[in-house]
């Protein structure tokens, strides 16, 4: 299993979950039910410690940067994080009234009244809630910045190695068969077929999504340097296509950085800014994150409110800084605010785990394209700077 990737790995969870629920008995259902539960509440303990083991030395480690270049690096990628967020909520307000509209009025009254529980639970309870934890991320992240101190730094390093690699070998590996129980568990209950048509509509929306804003991105950054953006996603593609084999920002780093240098941004500006942008700058994965939240809250017969998605929005951008460099690290990031923020269930969150993670190669593949523009537009901008410099010394 381990040599089948990732997304053939939850495809084929979900075909053998609509396969095996339609004719195992509930005795089978239920044993199935009974991992799920003590898997999500695993995850539900685990959710905080993920929070602070990435946000903080994230946030951290970035008060050790280049001053104005890191500032300016940072706050474009967050707005452009942010952007892509607002227009995966403005596409999927507008579309899916049309795309959605037999499941929306086929929405379950209480779609976990469907489901078959297991055999016994075992209580799991998390350190703390996921807001405290998002409070304490920040505190000892901005902390750590401004202090300049590596001790504390360096502990929270080591304890982000420790959740990465609690992420990698065991939350990681165990998704499909989390996903392979809900989907046996809804085929059972007789929910499958709404769910398997949504997934196919949202897929189609976000890669057009993402492709779009590729195009909005790469037009900006061509105007500002006066060069083709048709051109510029030409030089992109390798990072593109490398990405949606590894899945992971952090992995296509190398592939990126070269071909952020072929299309003429400078290699101090490129090796500063592609490392960083790689951890800061996640627009595919919250255009991802967005549209898929707002579909799971749709066939569940909820509704979204511009105030609570902006919300989601805002702490999104935050929240994914440093998100682990494996396949599905951002939704794996995203969990808390899901919860606390949008409401999430625990059949929610297990939607929409399986709606993100089929794609998720394509989120990473519009991060990590989209750095190439940003880096681009940073290197115009150091240009005007340094050039305002100059003029200031010599006159």
């Amino acid at each position: 299993m381990k040599k089948i990737g990732l997304l053939p790995r939850i495809i084929l969870a979900i075909a053998l979950g609509v396969t095996i629920g339609s004719f195992a008995p509930d005795g089978l259902i239920r044993g199935f039910a009974t991992f799920n539960d003590l898997f999500g509440n695993f995850l539900n303990f685990a959710i905080p410690l993920i929070i602070i083991a990435f946000i903080a030395p994230g946030i951290g480690a970035m008060g050790k940067g280049a001053g104005k270049i890191l500032g300016l690096t940072t706050g474009i990628a967050y707005a452009s994080t942010v952007a892509a967020g607002l227009l995966a909520y403005g596409a999927a307000t507008i579309l899916y009234p049309v795309l959605l509209e037999n499941q929306a009025s086929q929405a379950f009254d209480d779609p976990e009244s469907a489901l078959l529980s297991g055999f016994f639970e075992v209580e799991m309870a998390p350190l703390m809630g996921v807001m405290t934890a998002l409070l304490l991320a920040f505190v000892l992240g901005i902390g750590m910045a401004s202090l300049k101190s590596s001790y504390l730094l360096n502990i929270l390093e080591e304890f982000r190695k420790i959740i990465q690699q609690l992420i990698e070998k065991i939350i990681i590996p165990l998704l499909p068969f989390h996903i392979f129980g809900i989907f046996a568990n809804m085929t059972q209950g007789g929910q499958v077929s709404s769910i398997l048509s949504v997934f196919l509509k949202v897929f189609i929306m976000i890669i057009v999504l993402h492709l779009l804003y590729l195009f909005i991105q790469y037009t900006i950054a061509g105007s500002l340097r006066k060069q083709s953006p048709i051109t510029m996603v030409k030089t992109m593609l390798p990072a593109y296509f490398t990405a949606l084999g590894t899945q992971s920002s952090a992995s296509t780093i190398p592939v990126t950085l070269e071909r952020t240098k072929k299309t003429g941004v400078r290699g101090r500006i490129a090796d500063f800014c592609v490392p960083l942008l790689a951890t800061v700058h996640l627009s595919g994965s919250t255009i991802t994150l967005v549209s898929c939240a707002m579909a799971v809250m749709l066939i569940n017969g909820q509704t979204a409110d511009f105030d609570m998605i902006l919300r989601f929005i805002l702490m999104l951008g935050i929240t994914m800084i440093a998100a682990p460099g494996v396949p599905g690290g951002a939704v794996v990031a995203s969990l808390g605010l899901l919860e606390s923020i949008l409401g999430f269930s625990g059949t929610m969150t297990s939607l929409m785990l399986a709606l993100y993670l089929a794609q998720d190669s394509f989120g990473t593949a519009c991060n990590v394209t989209g750095d190439g523009a940003i880096s681009a537009i940073i290197d115009r901008f150091s240009d005007e700077a340094a050039g305002d410099q100059a003029k200031v010394k010599t006159g």
